[in-house]
């Protein structure tokens, strides 16, 4: 088994995600973190037993002592400090969205093709067997040519706080403004649902219009240094390669939906749903004889291997590495077309 040095690129609340799951791979090694407050990186350090830490990627980078990494710091630093990696022949997985702008999620894709590296984006429900096993169908026939669908991302910490107190914690409160790198509901969550929809059906988006929506959430609009700006809903209506037409939304508003997608696709010989609710994802069909009365039934989804697994596999040449790089920087353009729409009241414009 080929040994694999990670280093750790930030040290915020998907840290200790990314630190807990490569930990408790066989050969994988936890050797370095990155993070300019040194009392944090110290604390994650001792958390996660990790014997170095530094200060910037040019300190690690001169060190050297790694294998590849994982990026975890907020979207709008992915760019920056993703490059000098690669061009040091790193293996990089980035957390999603790989960039905030198309431009430089090009630029990230180029330069991972050119270093020769594995590279991947962390779109964490690749990981859900019902959107693996849904993929599988639709690639096999099973519902025959798409011709509509219907996708949804909804979250609710703003009307509650399960998952903390938005108003008071400064990771809620980042990805309320745009000041702070946030691209807002959209490229929060928006990126998942348009990447839970494209990879199932099998098909790029050829077209895409959209609506944005930030709603007043305090007085004057702002808490301390946050401005509270970016988009808290977002509906849009996407045109396929083939010309199916469906509509996909995303907001944080979703009352009584703490963080659940769901997918439905229709064919012309049948049509499945996929959902992801409360961690756990199932899958239903309506193909065959099933279609004449319209009854649908439960499909069996193995489990399959998470991103941080694949991402490992695919560094040991045991697997592909899916999905990478290049991906992330086709979601991004369908990301600034979906925003350069809204800008536009919802004009439809071609990707």
């Amino acid at each position: 088994m080929q040994p694999v040095r990670l280093l750790i690129l930030g040290t915020g609340g998907m840290a200790k995600t990314h630190a807990e799951n490569f930990a408790a791979i066989p050969g994988v090694t936890l050797v370095a973190g990155i993070d300019t407050r040194a009392e944090q990186l110290a604390t994650f350090q001792a958390t996660h037993t990790i014997p170095h830490g530094f200060p910037s990627v040019q300190d690690a980078i001169g060190w050297g002592a790694f294998d590849a990494v994982t990026n975890v710091t907020p979207d709008a630093a992915h760019y920056a400090t993703t490059l000098p990696f690669l061009a040091a022949g790193k293996h990089v997985l980035c957390e999603k969205p790989l960039a905030t702008n198309a431009a430089h999620a090009g630029e990230m894709a180029a330069a991972a093709a050119t270093a020769g590296v594995v590279n991947m984006v962390n779109l964490t429900y690749r990981n859900v067997p019902a959107m693996q096993k849904a993929a599988r169908m639709v690639r096999d026939g099973a519902i025959g040519p798409i011709r509509h669908f219907e996708a949804s991302y909804l979250q609710s910490w703003l009307t509650q706080p399960a998952w903390g107190h938005w108003d008071k914690e400064s990771q809620w409160l980042w990805r309320l403004s745009t000041k702070h790198g946030s691209k807002g509901v959209l490229g929060d969550v928006g990126i998942h649902i348009l990447d839970f929809a494209t990879f199932i059906a099998g098909m790029d988006a050829v077209q895409i219009s959209c609506l944005l929506q930030t709603f007043d959430k305090t007085p004057g609009g702002q808490i301390g240094e946050y401005v509270l700006d970016a988009n808290d809903s977002a509906t849009m209506q996407v045109r396929l390669a083939n010309g199916a037409l469906g509509t996909v939304g995303a907001t944080r508003f979703a009352t009584g939906h703490l963080n659940d997608l769901r997918l439905r696709l229709y064919g012309l010989t049948g049509g499945i749903e996929v959902r992801f609710e409360k961690g756990e994802s199932h899958l239903r069909a309506s193909t065959g004889d099933n279609i004449k009365d319209g009854t649908w039934v439960d499909v069996d989804c193995p489990p399959v291997p998470t991103v941080y697994q694949r991402f490992i596999a695919a560094i040991r040449k045991e697997g592909p590495a899916e999905p990478d790089f290049a991906r992330g920087a086709a979601l991004q353009v369908l990301l600034d077309k979906a925003e350069a729409s809204a800008a536009q009241d919802g004009r439809l414009l071609a990707v």
